[in-house]
């Protein structure tokens, strides 16, 4: 059976590392971008002449029209999905929960954790034994914000990452019996791009201080856990959320 993932927000970060790795392990990846379609192509590029099958597909993860072409595209360009990576995910200007307006919160929500639905039915469409499926795996990139609710920061993006995990463990037993895993990864603070989205470039190097490891981590580190999840030596592990958070 051809091994096909789809990579949210892979162009970048995690998700950039992950699909990189995927590809090593033999997957043919289809790597989702939001804008830059650049980005996504140099990860595609570099899987190509490493001698892997990627393609690049935009898509705006919290638009179901979006999701759907999406995943009509790589049924026609790579072979239907068995596995999933819901990486996609943004934050916004660091503030405090009082001045946060309805339209920052309804962004972020559509893409964390809409977006993780829309992506995670249309795979468990094409995964499940129950639909004629051959089975799959899908693992969600939530955050140890969830657990610590970022405070000052980005108690939105908290508040989608613990959906995020209540989704996964909700969905893994849902379609456990139709040959689907779902697990999640939880990385903690990580040395990638989104920082400079909530204005601190440099965040990593500011908290990691708090990290009993005493440094941040990086995205090949959480695309090791998530690779670890989709591979069979996870067989029996569903419904599990995985920190990669150096401790914290």
């Amino acid at each position: 059976m051809n091994k096909v993932m789809v990579v949210t927000g892979g162009s970048r970060g995690i998700g950039a590392a992950t699909a990189r790795l995927a590809a090593q392990r033999g997957y043919a990846v289809c790597v989702n971008y939001l804008r830059d379609r650049e980005a996504a192509n140099r990860v595609v590029n570099a899987i190509v002449q490493a001698g892997g099958s990627a393609i690049a597909v935009g898509a705006d993860v919290s638009s179901e029209a979006d999701v759907m072409r999406l995943f009509t595209t790589i049924d026609e360009s790579l072979g239907s999905v068995n596995a999933l990576v819901n990486n996609a995910a943004i934050n916004a200007v660091q503030m405090r929960v009082e001045s946060m307006h309805a339209e920052r919160l309804a962004r972020v929500f559509a893409v964390n954790v809409t977006g993780s639905f829309l992506c995670a039915r249309e795979a468990v469409r094409r995964m499940s034994t129950k639909y004629g499926g051959c089975g799959g795996v899908i693992v969600n990139i939530s955050s140890v914000a969830s657990r610590l609710g970022s405070p000052e920061e980005y108690v939105d993006y908290a508040a989608s990452k613990a959906a995020v995990d209540t989704f996964t463990i909700g969905l893994a037993k849902e379609v456990a019996t139709e040959g689907i895993r779902v697990n999640a990864v939880r990385p903690g603070v990580v040395y990638t791009d989104i920082h400079a989205s909530g204005g601190e470039p440099n965040r990593v190097d500011r908290v990691k201080a708090f990290v009993p490891m005493q440094r941040g981590g990086h995205p090949e580190e959480i695309a090791r856990a998530v690779m670890w999840l989709v591979s069979d030596e996870a067989s029996y592990c569903t419904g599990a959320i995985l920190d990669v958070s150096g401790g914290r």
